[in-house]
């Protein structure tokens, strides 16, 4: 199967963290067979000689300047709440450019399927290239902004013109089904590789130390980008009805968001007690899984109604066969089972995060169970091998629907 990918997020080099999900999916897709091609916007940082794993990369560039060319890789929002303002006045430029880049990849490769990544913008500049079978995948931002007045008369137009629908979360694909119609629309989690992330990378020890953790105290994480939907204000003031000893929190990443959590941690009295070693590459994650004794992630629904699909970390700490305590929001409760892989608490539960960490903290036999049937759930179900057959199921179906809708069309001529 040739498949052509649209997206606006993809690793730019190695260890990089933008977009790191779509790169294992095309990747695995390839080990498995089938023909990838990935459309991108081009990035000062991209790094187009680099080891694709047999993915083939094409850039288009968007603005009249090489400085201009500041969107995707997850800096086009403020916070992940809204554009930013160069964003809105790059948008229109992003589009034609990706639209004429779109089409002249589907005139020359003549892929089987198109699989645009976001609905906003990548489904609409799809749908109106539409020479192939459409597979539309929700992400999380895209559908809050679809959800606005603003794009939802155009995200209705691309989703009635898209053959197949997928989403991180069921959340997302009901709430993308609300604005339009779309003749299919699945679940599908992402996945993870188990051999990468496996709890025992051996520079863990040595994170340790200079994080300056001691070694008889407990080390919770939790990573993600500084945004208001991971909830790490909330878990900030659970942090702080914790009694004060035998832990120390982690909270890996960089965003908008990360000078006002790092004054929220002071105001709290929990310096000392809180790390913000900023933003970590990708391949040096896994020693921070390995180093890590809970991991939490306590997402909420921001005020513009963004909310998280499934954070990948969350999959990457399962495989490390880490303790999970998360909130039920977005896809978490699809892949955790309260109290069997982890411990999940209500959305903005200041007080659920903080009995459950509690508990945690003071069982570390619970912790290691929980950590050990995380794992065997990844080994079971949630392998990017697994996630990739579910995406090419969707691609097959994409083409049976366009060639049931041509023999439609046709019967109706």
């Amino acid at each position: 199967m040739k498949v052509l990918m649209l997206t606006q997020t993809y690793p730019r080099f190695a260890g990089d963290t933008a977009g790191t999900f779509i790169e294992s999916i095309a990747r695995t897709l390839v080990a498995s067979g089938d023909s990838v091609h990935v459309l991108l916007p081009h990035d000062a940082l991209l790094d187009l000689r680099r080891d694709t794993g047999g993915v083939t990369l094409t850039s288009f560039r968007y603005a009249p300047s090489a400085g201009l060319h500041v969107l995707g890789y997850s800096r086009t929002m403020q916070a992940d709440v809204g554009l930013k303002p160069l964003a809105y006045a790059l948008s229109p430029l992003f589009m034609l450019a990706a639209g004429r880049a779109l089409r002249r990849l589907v005139r020359e490769g003549r892929p089987d399927v198109v699989n645009a990544h976001w609905l906003v913008p990548n489904g609409v500049v799809a749908a109106a290239v539409k020479r192939r079978p459409l597979v539309v995948s929700l992400h999380g931002s895209d559908v809050a902004m679809a959800e606005k007045r603003l794009y939802r008369r155009a995200s209705a137009w691309a989703l009635a013109r898209t053959e197949v629908l997928t989403g991180s979360s069921q959340d997302l694909v009901d709430r993308a089904v609300a604005v339009g119609a779309v003749a299919d629309a699945r679940f599908i989690p992402y996945g993870v590789d188990p051999q990468r992330f496996d709890g025992h990378d051996a520079r863990a020890a040595e994170l340790r130390h200079m994080l300056g953790i001691p070694s008889d105290a407990a080390m919770i994480l939790g990573v993600g980008r500084m945004v208001p939907k991971k909830g790490f204000d909330v878990l900030l003031d659970a942090l702080a009805g914790l009694e004060r000893r035998g832990w120390v929190m982690v909270l890996a990443g960089a965003g908008d968001s990360l000078a006002e959590l790092r004054a929220r941690a002071r105001s709290l009295g929990l310096e000392g007690l809180v790390r913000f070693p900023g933003s970590v590459r990708h391949d040096e994650l896994g020693a921070y899984y390995s180093a890590a004794d809970i991991f939490v992630m306590p997402s909420v629904r921001d005020h513009s109604g963004n909310v998280d699909g499934l954070p990948n970390v969350v999959l990457e700490a399962m495989a490390s066969a880490r303790a999970i305590v998360a909130t039920r929001v977005g896809g978490m409760p699809a892949v955790i089972d309260n109290g069997v892989g982890g411990l999940l608490v209500g959305e903005r539960s200041v007080e659920g995060l903080a009995a459950a960490l509690r508990q945690l903290l003071a069982k570390p036999g619970e912790r290691h169970a929980l950590g050990e049937e995380a794992r065997r759930r990844v080994l079971r179900e949630l392998t990017w091998k697994h996630v990739a057959a579910r995406y090419r199921e969707a691609y097959v179906a994409a083409m049976a629907h366009a060639q049931e809708g041509r023999a439609g069309a046709g019967a109706r001529d």
